[in-house]
């Protein structure tokens, strides 16, 4: 195989570990009698509600781990409702907490309001505005409370795209940029959070700011990745770039972890390389496709499965090239070349040619698979973790071989990749 020197500048500095597991009951956290007289303001009539099933939709989240009551719930129309009812509780001898939620996808009640008031801001979009594309200065403002699948949607009919993505596009742009966004296309170009030009944000006091680089840099960092802590964010200023047609999508699979961690760090180094790159783990619990996707051919499961159970673990590589009708003759030589690098197990390299939404937008398959079979809506405790790169092999040793195998957790999925240092 070909030896490489990597850059200096280019190094492992975390692998995000995404472990799903099963719980039973959730925990709950019952509301106390309201502090606070609120819901008699006229200004809130219609759009304050402290009814059951508002109060009830909004204590659970996601992960479906707890159950965290607010007091109430608003369902602004506009942004002039959040600042009111902020400069309310800022200006009140008894304060009350308020939390912004979006989606709800949360997994441990982050976008809850223990006896306050949970903000629903999917309630402000409006079908008729809220996503503005400059073809010019190639940016989209939007609105905070729209999903990246909406944004998508709306720059595709204009040639266009965001550049980072999560792997799940059903998440409202105000909750991934409160949290970072990160996902297989980080190392090339950095989490959501470093492809925002600007931004609108409520701060604690109620009032509202514009924040960019250059003007109220404090602000506008502290809030990107600032876990709603530091203010709302109500409209966004996404980079863009020329959208691809298609995604040539490959994976490979290995025995051995040192190589395939190897592998993916020499990936993730060349300036001119894939566009994606994401690893998991395979353990012995049945066919290799997972509720994410449906990807290898039916006809190979066999083999697969039976390496797994050789080895009781294996690991995937998983590698992208965005190409166009412009780079559609060169894409097939370079995955192949690509493919002759690596030190993947011979035999095991699989590969799909799809469109570029359709990758974008596989896990949505699963998830309506899973709805289908009401195996959805159930708790999936859900944790990140960032791993140096000079403790990954003893992360593999005492947790993928460790504690995964010896406790025989077979359910969830679990991703492994690397990000660069200076994205």
């Amino acid at each position: 195989m070909a030896s490489y020197n990597l850059r200096s500048q280019v190094r492992l500095i975390a692998i995000t570990i995404v472990i799903i597991i099963t719980l039973s009951t959730p925990i709950t956290t019952n509301t106390s009698p309201q502090p606070w007289n609120i819901l008699s303001h006229n200004e809130f009539a219609g759009k304050l509600t402290s009814s059951s099933s508002s109060v009830e939709s909004a204590a659970t989240d996601f992960g479906h781990v707890t159950k965290i009551f607010p007091s109430a719930v608003l369902i602004p129309s506009s942004v002039e409702d959040i600042t009111d009812l902020i400069k309310l509780s800022f200006d009140s001898q008894l304060s009350f907490p308020l939390a912004a939620r979006g989606h709800g996808h949360s997994h441990r009640g982050q976008a809850s309001a223990k006896d306050g008031v949970v903000v629903n801001m999917r309630s402000m979009v409006n079908r008729d505005r809220g996503i503005k594309v400059s073809r010019t200065c190639l940016y989209v403002d939007v609105d905070a409370a729209w999903l990246w699948i909406e944004v998508l949607n709306k720059t595709l009919e204009l040639g266009l795209t965001p550049v980072s993505w999560t792997d799940y596009l059903y998440l409202t742009v105000g909750g991934t940029l409160s949290n970072g966004g990160i996902s297989g296309q980080t190392f090339r170009y950095g989490p959501q959070i470093t492809n925002v030009l600007e931004m609108d944000v409520i701060t604690g006091k109620g009032e509202i700011a514009t924040c960019s680089k250059d003007m109220n840099s404090d602000l506008f960092f502290a809030v990107l990745g600032g876990l709603g802590q530091f203010g709302i964010i109500t409209r966004a200023r996404i980079k863009l770039e020329v959208a691809p047609k298609r995604a040539k999508w490959l994976r490979f699979l290995y025995i051995d972890f040192s190589e395939f961690t190897r592998d993916q760090e020499r990936v993730i180094s060349k300036t001119d390389g894939v566009d994606f790159l994401e690893g998991s783990i395979m353990v012995d619990h049945g066919p290799p496709d997972n509720w994410r996707s449906t990807y290898y051919p039916p006809s190979d499961h066999l083999r697969i499965a039976s390496m797994v159970k050789r080895h009781r673990v294996i690991y995937c590589l998983e590698v992208v090239k965005y190409y166009d009708e412009t780079s559609q003759y060169t894409v097939n030589e370079e995955m192949e070349e690509l493919s002759d690098s690596l030190n993947h197990v011979r035999g095991f390299m699989y590969e799909k040619d799809v469109t570029y939404m359709d990758f974008l937008n596989r896990v949505r398959t699963g998830e309506l698979n899973l709805k289908s079979k009401g195996q959805w809506d159930v708790p999936h405790p859900w944790l990140n973790l960032f791993v140096p790169k000079t403790q990954i092999s003893k992360f593999d040793d005492g947790v993928f071989k460790g504690i995964i195998l010896r406790n025989n957790i077979t359910s969830g999925p679990v991703l492994v990749y690397p990000m660069n240092r200076n994205k």
